[in-house]
């Protein structure tokens, strides 16, 4: 029944044995498709965003920089419910961490780390009644190892194949460890640089495309045009090799901007202009730069980035810089390492930043401390409670 298609199928064998054979690569077809018009994008790991992101992008490098030294200038105070201490041995053991490092650089790295790689480490070097030292370890060097219930039991820290474990256990822990939110990572943090690993890729691409169209590279800035005698349009190879030595040495380069040009017979000069879309060009670097102030939490105002107007004035983006970036970032730190430092000392206090001794928020505070003193409905402890002071010690008067 079916041998009409065994005799189809017989003929077109024999048809294709005819035919020359073709040699031709089986993902041809793929890789024509498949190279045309591809975006390439940068690594997503820490080392590489850290390598495009800081070291190679100046709005990511001032950005990290303006959160980092700004957090870290803030006067810390320590309080418990009772009072506020001038002299404290965890007081002093924040204002001169180790022997290398006060407390501004021990936080600038402390911050600079978390905004880089999401995740902050510190380790405790301890003696017989608590620590003595705290120091800043390299959040890419860190690892964690979970337990059977999910737990960190353990933080290995590398360095050039050389591994030391910090043990996790009873008491307190010896690295105190302060991450970003991370919504898909149970023990890691979210970096703001990753979150903007886009417009840095942008960003960097566009710096990149300037410096090559300022080496003569990327596209040229006008066209020598050859008009030959009897309707000769080609130039000679000796020819051309002179014109083109002649126009690298001559008219190419900073030392040579400006010099007047000079065409033998034949040679007509047009200029060319920059296209629409190389006028758009800048814009969308911008764009990127704004994009990277924005998941920073960087008032784009402050970094001297163009075309925004959000902020009336200076002042104004300087009060939201430190009230919406600065203070979150340095309250919930502080928290976090007088929680840990509490179950060294065995008793609990707080650490947080003296609002009163930010010029940004001088206003601001002024204005608070007016209304609540104007409040005759509260007490003396339930307005220092609003300003966030201790209760008054028994006695005072």
């Amino acid at each position: 029944m079916f041998d009409f298609l065994k005799r189809s199928e017989a003929g077109q064998v024999q048809a294709d044995m005819d035919v020359p054979e073709t040699k031709a690569s089986a993902t041809g077809k793929i890789a024509a498709w498949g190279a045309a018009g591809r975006t390439v994008w940068g690594a997503r790991d820490t080392a590489s965003l850290t390598r495009s992101g800081f070291t190679a992008n100046p709005v990511g490098f001032r950005a990290v920089k303006m959160i980092a030294e700004a957090a870290a200038a803030l006067p810390l105070v320590l309080q418990d419910n009772a009072r506020r201490y001038d002299a404290h041995p965890m007081l002093d053991l924040i204002n001169r961490p180790n022997g290398a490092q006060g407390r501004a650089e021990f936080f600038e790295a402390l911050f600079g780390q978390l905004l880089l790689t999401g995740n902050g480490y510190v380790e405790a070097v301890g003696g017989e009644e608590g620590p003595v030292e705290l120091h800043v370890l390299r959040s890419d060097r860190m690892s964690i190892v979970p337990g059977a219930d999910g737990w960190p039991v353990a933080y290995d820290y590398t360095v050039g194949g050389r591994k030391h474990r910090f043990a996790v256990g009873e008491g307190a822990a010896p690295v105190c460890h302060i991450k970003s939110f991370h919504p898909q990572d149970d023990h890691y943090g979210l970096s703001p640089m990753q979150a903007a690993a886009t417009a840095l890729d942008v960003h960097n691409a566009a710096s990149r495309w300037s410096k090559a169209l300022l080496d003569n590279a990327a596209r040229p800035s006008g066209a020598i045009v050859y008009r030959g005698a009897d309707g000769q349009s080609q130039l000679s190879n000796d020819q051309y090799d002179r014109l083109l030595h002649e126009m690298e040495t001559q008219h190419q380069g900073a030392r040579n901007a400006g010099r007047p040009m000079l065409l033998e017979g034949g040679l007509d000069w047009k200029p060319m202009g920059f296209s629409p879309s190389d006028m758009e060009f800048q814009k969308t670097k911008e764009a990127a730069a704004r994009e990277i102030s924005v998941a920073f939490g960087v008032p784009p105002m402050l970094l001297g980035i163009p075309g925004d107007a959000t902020y009336a004035n200076y002042q104004e983006a300087n009060r939201a810089f430190y009230r919406l970036t600065v203070l979150p970032l340095v309250t919930r730190v502080a928290g976090t390492i007088a929680d840990w430092l509490g179950d060294f000392a065995g008793e609990r206090f707080d650490l947080k930043p003296d609002l009163d001794q930010v010029p940004a928020l001088a206003a601001e505070r002024d204005a608070q401390w007016k209304r609540v003193g104007s409040a005759t409905f509260l007490s003396d402890d339930e307005k220092r409670h609003l300003l966030g002071l201790p209760a008054r010690e028994v006695g005072h008067e």
